[in-house]
């Protein structure tokens, strides 16, 4: 005797015992479940950039911040003195503290070019008088080598003249850009908001010792949420961006909220197995807070009037027993956790009962 002889038999004979059921006309929705921590948007840990202890805290937790406004300072003696260094040493090179030099090469110019002037008119009067065969050679060398000697000064005065211009200028522009290192390190001695948002925590106080590699504080967005949610591998290529989310959520319990999916991580937890998928509220709850979890069903497919039956009745996801133990194949449709959908083998008058596994 085969199996379904065999549950057949056991039908006919237990006949009185079994629950009968009728199918009925009922909404359903196939779903794939997840569950995660709701996240503020924007939400992110703070860090410092640098070491030292932590010498003012300017906010406290659940206060409100804006953008680029401190939450605590960073205390260096080391940073501070360096930032001096930079502030002097800006102010002895800035050009303007350096124009006396530059006047006195300008001058220097000016006295050589009259020297030159000089040296050349004698040296043409006496090679005038040279040529009417009065004076010396001797002289007129003499004039010469003067003349040559003043006008070698003079280019060499134009010449110390642009170098000492342009050493200045180099040094003071390079002054500056150090004061300027100096100050962005300085700058990174203060922890800022990088957005409008709350601060949801602190994690270190005034007088602690702090490193690179230390969270000081969680900041986010004060008013929008999102739903961070894990998705198993074999679920994961139902899911799209734009599907229902049906939550619930652990601080308002017996209460379901709708959300849509809006994002897609495409890369896997090697160690979960899931997919990190995104989604936000249509009409969040009045009061939320980071890291409270929820659980969800992202809706895949909904039918408002559609023939149910326990997914129990059905044998092998496709054989159903009338009440008389007729064998009857039936097609399928939508599934949630308890119903599934029938689509053809039955109608909604017929009269089923349980098979016996």
């Amino acid at each position: 005797m085969n199996k379904v002889a065999v549950i057949i038999f056991i039908i006919l004979s237990c006949n009185n015992k079994v629950q009968k059921i009728k199918p009925t006309i009922e909404s359903i929705s196939e779903s794939v479940y997840a569950s995660g921590i709701l996240k503020s948007k924007n939400q992110y840990e703070a860090f410092a950039t640098v070491n030292g202890i932590i010498d003012d805290v300017f906010v406290s937790e659940g206060d409100a911040v804006k953008k680029g406004e401190p939450v605590l300072s960073i205390s260096n003696e080391t940073q501070r003195l360096n930032r001096e260094n930079a502030e002097l040493a800006a102010a002895f090179a800035d050009i303007n503290a350096n124009r006396g030099k530059l006047n006195e090469a300008r001058l220097l110019i000016d006295l050589s070019l009259n020297k030159m002037k000089s040296d050349s008119l004698m040296y043409y009067r006496q090679k005038t008088l040279w040529s009417q065969q009065v004076g010396s050679k001797v002289e007129l060398e003499q004039k010469e080598l003067a003349y040559q000697n003043s006008r070698t000064n003079y280019y060499s005065s134009i010449v110390r003249y642009n170098d000492l211009r342009r050493q200045l200028n180099f040094n003071s522009s390079q002054s500056k850009k150090n004061l300027l290192i100096s100050s962005k390190l300085a700058g990174d001695y203060i922890l800022r908001s990088e957005i409008d948002g709350i601060v949801y925590s602190l994690n270190k106080t005034k007088g602690e010792m702090v490193g690179a590699q230390t969270p000081l504080a969680v900041i986010g967005d004060a008013t929008e949420f999102k739903l961070e949610m894990q998705v198993d591998e074999d679920d994961i290529l139902k899911v799209r961006k734009g599907l229902m989310v049906e939550v619930t959520l652990d601080s308002y319990k017996g209460v379901v909220y709708e959300a849509k999916v809006t994002k897609i991580n495409p890369l896997m937890n090697e160690r979960s197995k899931t997919f990190l998928v995104e989604a936000e509220f249509v009409k969040a709850p009045e009061i939320l807070y980071p890291n409270v979890s929820f659980e969800a069903n992202i809706v895949l497919a909904s039918k408002s009037k559609a023939i149910l039956i326990p997914r129990s009745y059905i044998l092998n996801d496709s054989v159903v027993f009338k009440v008389n133990g007729e064998r009857v194949i039936v097609k399928t449709g939508l599934k949630d956790y308890q119903k599934a959908e029938i689509l053809s083998g039955i109608t909604e008058d017929d009269e089923l009962i349980k098979p016996v596994p």
